[in-house]
């Protein structure tokens, strides 16, 4: 039979042998945990308030009198005690990692397709509800069944001590009910503050003249942080468990459900808007249902929290990253308010991507006063129609990021603004503004230039497979562009040992850290001197990693490779135009593009030039690849040029007919009925050569042909058996790194991309392979082990 919720825990045969007053003492603690259980945790109070506050100053005087008799778990520490200095740090013996988001039906099915695969399940999956509070997660530790401490999540691993102010939440029971407790248990939970007691904190606030709080997140986070825990005790903050960390001298609970019932046993509080459904169906149907029932609900909620129950099933699908693949927590869509838009400005992102921002005039939403909101892009905009002085609905997408939801057409204003233009250079750098067809995002092409994308493309150029300049961190480029001793990728070769230490002192100095070192009066140079040298011999790489460390858009370690191999040297591929790109095997149009873009940007090119007079070109050049001059016909190079109507097969049959670029740059109204096109062809070829730098631009284009196939080797170059083959890797290999890999590929003529598509010949798939794995099976692309690939490989080398 299970014993008396908050029973005195006593035997007779020992009560008989305490004094009256400490027989009294019990009875009275006893009391109040009942009493406080049944008012903050039941919702359903058992006396007046005033029997209570009888009942707590009887246990004060008695405690006060006979100080022997006043327990760790005594309701008078609920109080509050003595202010602390500061919080003490605690360790989490097991740590409190964060769980992935979801905000749609599609990313809930998911989550439960990916669990059943997991778990190689034939039936549906059990999962274990609970509601996603809005507050602060908490760790409780009882040691013998009495609290001993209390820890926030901090970074997951160590959290502070907020022990006092913890006592005094009174749904909280300072010594679990139960004659059997386990020597160690750490439970996992949530400290808010009910809608009602935000209310009246609120009003309290109000009546002192002091600041209100935003939302009941804020109140209870900064409740839960006062050095005062006497403050802390006047806030009313409660608390629902929903997990367990660590756990010694008891058995563990074999699911979620059996885990929250066990607590309730104990008088643990566990809220009652929980749930053990199965399937994708049953979450979903829970979701909607608690998120109707929202508003009534006594706390803050802004989700909820799925986990697989059971707790086998919990370990066997693990963890990935920071996060349990087990658990997801699927969020409600964001609130919403009316506001009106200011202006609309552009933000320049580390990648070159521009961003519209809506300035908006300030509205509180969800807790947070607003004041700007995204836009997305510039067909976002078009799409909802914002201008500036519009009425729109804004909202936190995500709890997270404003954004601009829609317009509220009867209020704009008269005479109606203008549409949006975006703009066609950037705002920072004065680079042009390209957008990509097939692409929403407008990008800046000053990518060596624009102080906006700095940090990004220096980190970009250092990085191993690029320029490798080892010990050229994250931390001393933020401090090197910060303090302004590098504003391009060439400074970096200008840097002095003295900039270096400087740089140093200026950063401790910012940050108020003083080095054990410079305490001691001495410097430190050896890291200094470390870079200097990685910076050096960083000055002549191969031409594929310094076209890699370029950062320009689309081109990878794989197309980098593709641009050395068949064009042999910088100052070609630097000043060549769309057409030779688009003639290359495996680029596309987009790719050639964005290179076609980043070299036509004159500040792109300053910054080539800055590098190059700091020694910094790259070794190993040579002339472009034979196997280039069958890309070189006139036919090839004119299908590029997107004349319209004329298609490959037509500059073929031109070609034939003895047609040279230089021919048809020269050609005369009256000389195109002896080249037998079409008569709509004809007229779509006369327009396209009525402008006079398209007829430039043929004859730009056939002095390049002949320059190039002046340089081409005679010799055809010998191709590996694996040529014209395109490999795709995924997984861990059990053997081979990814680099080990490519080589034995790329030696055999092979080629290495990073996506999958009609193109690919094969997938090379190992352990923990992913999505590439699952396209490559839906494109019926042959799948091969590492086995099968050395197999290949050492059978071409034969």
């Amino acid at each position: 039979m299970q014993n008396d919720l908050f029973g005195d825990g006593e035997s007779n045969t020992v009560a008989n042998t305490l004094t009256p007053e400490a027989q009294r003492a019990a009875v009275v603690r006893a009391e109040l945990e009942r009493h406080s259980y049944a008012y903050y945790v039941l919702d359903a109070p058992t006396i007046p308030d005033s029997e209570y506050d009888k009942l707590f100053r009887e246990l004060q005087q008695l405690e006060e009198q006979f100080p022997e008799l006043k327990t760790p778990d005594s309701p008078t520490l609920r109080v509050g005690g003595a202010a602390l200095a500061e919080f003490g740090q605690v360790q989490h013996a097991v740590p409190m990692l964060s769980l992935n988001n979801a905000f749609e039906d599609e990313d809930i099915q998911a989550f439960d397709r990916r669990v059943s695969e997991g778990l190689n399940a034939n039936n549906a999956i059990e999962y274990a509800i609970d509601l996603k509070f809005d507050g602060l997660a908490i760790n409780l530790r009882y040691i013998n069944g009495v609290f001993t401490q209390a820890a926030t999540r901090g970074d997951g691993f160590t959290g502070e001590d907020v022990t006092e102010n913890i006592r005094t939440i009174r749904s909280i029971p300072l010594r679990l009910n139960t004659n059997n407790p386990p020597v160690v248990l750490d439970v996992r939970g949530e400290v808010l503050m009910f809608k009602n007691d935000f209310a009246h904190l609120n009003q309290r606030q109000r009546d002192a003249g002091a600041k209100e709080f935003a939302n009941p997140r804020n109140a209870a986070a900064g409740s839960l942080r006062q050095l005062d825990s006497k403050i802390t005790a006047q806030r009313n903050l409660r608390f629902f468990a929903y997990g367990i960390g660590y756990l010694e001298g008891a058995e563990a609970p074999e699911s979620h459900r059996e885990l929250l019932q066990w607590y309730q046993v104990m008088g643990i509080p566990v809220c009652d808007e929980n749930a053990v459904v199965t399937g994708a169906a049953g979450l979903l149907d829970f979701y909607r249902s608690i998120q109707t029932k929202r508003p009534s609900l006594a706390y803050e909620i802004d989700g909820v929290v799925y986990k697989v129950n059971s707790f086998a099933q919990q370990e066997e699908l693990g963890f990935v990253s920071r996060a349990p693949r087990f658990a997801i927590a699927h969020k409600f869509p964001a609130e919403e308010a009316l506001t009106v838009v200011q202006g609309i400005d552009i933000q320049v992102g580390r990648t070159g991507a521009l961003t519209p921002v809506a300035r908006l005039a300030p509205v509180f939403v969800g807790g947070v006063t607003i004041t700007n909101a995204t836009l997305h892009n510039e067909d976002e905009i078009r799409r909802k129609d914002v201008r500036i002085g519009d009425t729109v609905i804004v909202r936190r997408a995500g709890d997270v990021i404003p954004e601009v939801l829609a317009v509220v057409i009867e209020r704009r204003p008269e005479p109606a603004p203008s549409m949006f233009e975006m703009l066609k250079s950037c705002p920072v750098c004065g680079s042009h503004v390209v957008r990509e067809e097939g692409e929403a995002v407008a990008r800046c092409t000053g990518g060596l230039f624009c102080s906006a994308q700095r940090k990004e493309a220096l980190r970009h150029f250092a990085s191993r497979k690029m320029m490798d300049i080892d010990g050229l961190g994250e931390r001393y480029i933020d401090n090197l562009v910060e303090f302004d001793y590098v504003r391009g990728i060439a400074d970096l070769y200008k840097l002095s040992l003295a900039d270096l230490l400087e740089m140093k002192r200026r950063a401790d100095e910012r940050e108020g850290v003083i080095p054990e070192t410079v305490q001691q009066g001495k410097i430190a140079t050896k890291w200094a001197e470390n870079l200097i040298d990685a910076i050096a011999a960083s000055k002549q790489p191969a031409l594929d990693r310094f076209l890699f460390a370029l950062g320009i858009r689309h081109v990878g370690e794989s197309t980098a490779k593709t641009l050395a191999e068949w064009l042999g040297s910088l100052e070609l591929i630097r000043h060549s135009p769309l057409s030779l790109f688009l003639v290359l095997p495996d680029v596309g149009p987009v790719v050639a593009e964005a290179i076609a873009d980043f070299f036509a940007e004159e500040k792109n090119q300053q910054a080539l030039d800055e590098l190059l007079k700091a020694d910094v070109r790259p070794g190993g050049e040579h002339p472009p690849s034979a196997k280039l001059r069958q890309y070189l016909q006139s036919s090839v190079l004119l299908a590029t040029l997107g004349i319209p109507k004329l298609t490959t097969t037509r500059c073929k049959q031109l070609q034939d007919r003895g047609l040279t670029l230089v021919n048809l740059a020269e050609i005369g109204d009256d000389g195109f009925v002896q080249l037998g096109l079409p008569a709509d062809v004809n007229a779509a070829l006369l327009e396209w050569l009525s402008a006079p730098k398209n007829r430039q631009q043929l004859l730009q284009l056939e002095n390049l042909r002949l320059q190039l196939l002046a340089q081409i080797p005679e010799v055809t170059d010998a191709e590996g058996s694996l040529s014209g083959k395109t490999f795709v890797l995924t997984g861990t290999l059990p053997t081979l790194s990814r680099e080990q890999a490519s080589a034995l590929i790329e030696a055999q003529g092979g080629k290495v991309s990073g996506s999958v598509s009609k193109k690919t010949s094969f997938v090379v798939a190992g352990d923990e392979a992913g999505s590439k794995l699952v396209k490559a099976q839906e494109l019926g692309i042959t799948i091969l082990t590492e086995a099968d690939l050395l197999h290949i490989v050492h059978g071409a080398e034969k």
